[in-house]
């Protein structure tokens, strides 16, 4: 019923996770299944199925400085880094039973679809752009890392990491008192959990935004080095942004100002939320907590 799907579709945007009938799934799949481990696989011939060449993704928690990061990027000749594009929230539906046995007949099923829909996407935005490379941004391909890595075999990953407890505040500031400071805490947690889980299962260069604000030059270098392509000096002043509007990226007047501008202060450890020291930890934020004896 319409209305299911509708609830099923709010309970994926909010918790990244999907209700499926038993009865009606395959043997791979559960009830709470995560979303992004719905079934799909790599393209059947990458040369003939995909357009882009090894695509770039910026892996973060909300907050975390991704629009900083994607300006760099856009300011080199050979990337273009548009806005947050949200490709993976593109679906392909059957309108008839006679579509759906016709695609099958052709090798695709809904999922393949899916894949050569974004990646058509991606590629006219990089081919008007008239550059090599496309960066996407989007905060939330962290909650489908493994079907994006399975879409496009090519792809290089760059993980950008913040102290926690700054995503969390930075959080809580945009939502304009939508959500109280341990629900920022919680919600920006959940992108945390999916970068980490992004970062042990795929390859890619980490970048921490209080290192790219402290010394930009040199972390542009380095991200240059990893996407092997040559460092350019024009990286640091990306200038005025064709679109700032929340949603799409930050908005923000740091982000307003053309150039990098320095990262807020580091919280002091009794500021950290108890929800976000693990984290801290893990990152390297704060000391490991020692283990009882």
């Amino acid at each position: 019923m319409d209305w299911q799907r509708k609830a099923n579709d709010a309970l994926v945007r909010l918790t990244g996770f999907q209700i499926n009938r038993v009865g009606k799934v395959g043997p791979a799949a559960a009830v709470g299944t995560p979303a992004a481990e719905e079934s799909f696989r790599p393209p059947a011939d990458p040369k003939v199925d995909r357009l882009l060449v090894a695509p770039i993704f910026i892996l973060s928690p909300v907050r975390s400085g991704s629009t900083l990061l994607r300006a760099l990027l856009n300011a080199h000749s050979m990337l273009h880094a548009p806005h947050e594009l949200h490709v993976r929230r593109l679906r392909v539906e059957f309108g008839t039973s006679l579509a759906e046995r016709a695609m099958e007949a052709l090798g695709h099923d809904r999922a393949d679809l899916e894949h050569l829909l974004w990646d058509r996407v991606l590629h006219r935005e990089l081919v008007k752009s008239g550059k090599t490379f496309v960066v996407d941004k989007t905060p939330a391909n962290a909650f489908a890392h493994r079907r994006i890595a399975a879409c496009w075999p090519d792809a290089r990953f760059v993980f950008l990491l913040r102290h926690p407890a700054s995503v969390a505040s930075s959080w809580y500031e945009a939502g304009a008192g939508k959500r109280t400071p341990e629900e920022a805490a919680l919600d920006a947690l959940r992108y945390m959990k999916a970068v980490q889980r992004a970062r042990k299962a795929l390859s890619g260069c980490t970048v921490r935004y209080e290192d790219l604000t402290a010394d930009p030059a040199a972390e542009a270098r380095r991200l240059c080095d990893f996407l092997g392509i040559p460092w350019e000096p024009e990286m640091l002043a990306y200038g005025e942004q064709a679109v700032l509007q929340k949603g799409l990226g930050d908005w923000k007047d740091k982000i307003r100002s053309g150039s990098v501008q320095p990262a807020r202060d580091l919280p002091r450890a009794e500021e950290v939320p108890e929800s976000l020291r693990p984290m801290c930890e893990s990152w390297g934020y704060l000391p490991r907590a020692a283990e009882p004896t």
